[in-house]
């Protein structure tokens, strides 16, 4: 008893917020908080001045409570995703996120896709499709970022086929790891599939197509049908308005007019009733010639 009394700081940790409901022989903590509180009938002959209320405590006996930790109670219910994304948790980077280069980009949606392109202007455009669970893609993301890194002028856009599965069926991406390259006004310049078995094929696209060269003419971006693909997609927040077809117009010197000529061959047969009736006239005009002469 004389050791639970000589802890001098056990009077502090009273919540003195209760000190208005408090009457003699009441418990000076109601609710289980950090600290202790009074039960009543005990130790009768014990009798303390109370801090709280200026009464005595009447022979009640001193409880101390386990203290526990509200944060980390409160943490406990928050949900994990929150907590990643309130950064009480780190998070891990993702296999496509590390290495990323400054001249690299995740597409976010369609139009996000349609703009980067169009704004890259003259530059040459890396279109990279990619899952999270292919393998083939996770394995060729490392030298994917080294390309990105020696050749700061091509501009690399990743789309996640898992995230946006819509968008690509309607560009006609079905296989994975997925590379489209496009440039200025040509558009479209090549479109293949490859691995590290194949990346090969990768460095001969990005040696042929990186050079400088003017391109003459806008930027065209995505091909017509997709542009349209992409719009005919309900499931798409996307919007393209077909441009008018213009008749092409026909070369000066191809416009030469031909007078109208008749036919050499052409001849105008007579009837054959006439053709029989001259005939017969000469016929009889030569009997009449040969009766004169004799």
């Amino acid at each position: 008893m004389a050791e639970v009394l000589g802890k001098t700081n056990m009077f502090l940790a009273c919540n003195y917020s209760q000190k208005k409901n408090l009457e003699g022989g009441a418990c000076l903590a109601p609710k289980k908080i950090s600290g202790f509180c009074l039960k009543k009938n005990s130790f009768s002959s014990l009798k303390v001045k109370s801090l709280a209320s200026g009464s005595d405590f009447n022979g009640q006996r001193v409880a101390f409570l386990e203290k526990k930790s509200m944060s980390k109670r409160r943490l406990s219910q928050v949900p994990i995703k929150a907590q990643m994304q309130t950064g009480l948790i780190n998070r891990g980077q993702k296999w496509w996120e590390k290495g990323v280069q400054p001249n690299m980009k995740e597409v976010s949606s369609a139009q996000d896709l349609v703009d980067s392109l169009l704004n890259a202007g003259d530059k040459l455009v890396v279109v990279d499709f990619f899952s999270p669970g292919c393998g083939g893609c996770k394995a060729l993301h490392p030298k994917i970022c080294q390309f990105a890194e020696m050749n700061p002028d091509v501009q690399f856009l990743q789309v996640n086929h898992e995230e946006h599965k819509s968008m690509c069926y309607s560009l006609n991406v079905h296989v994975l790891p997925f590379f489209r390259f496009y440039r200025g006004a040509q558009g479209r310049v090549c479109s293949f599939s490859c691995t590290n078995a194949t990346i090969k094929k990768f460095k001969d696209a990005l040696a042929k197509h990186t050079p400088d060269r003017c391109s003459l003419g806008p930027t065209k971006g995505l091909e017509e049908k997709d542009l349209l693909a992409l719009s005919a997609n309900k499931d798409l927040p996307f919007h393209y308005t077909p441009k008018p077809v213009q008749p092409t117009p026909v070369p000066a010197h191809e416009q030469t007019h031909m007078p109208n000529q008749v036919p050499s061959h052409s001849k105008t047969e007579l009837p054959p009733s006439v053709r029989t009736t001259s005939l017969k006239e000469r016929d009889s005009e030569g009997k009449t010639l040969v009766g004169v002469g004799r």
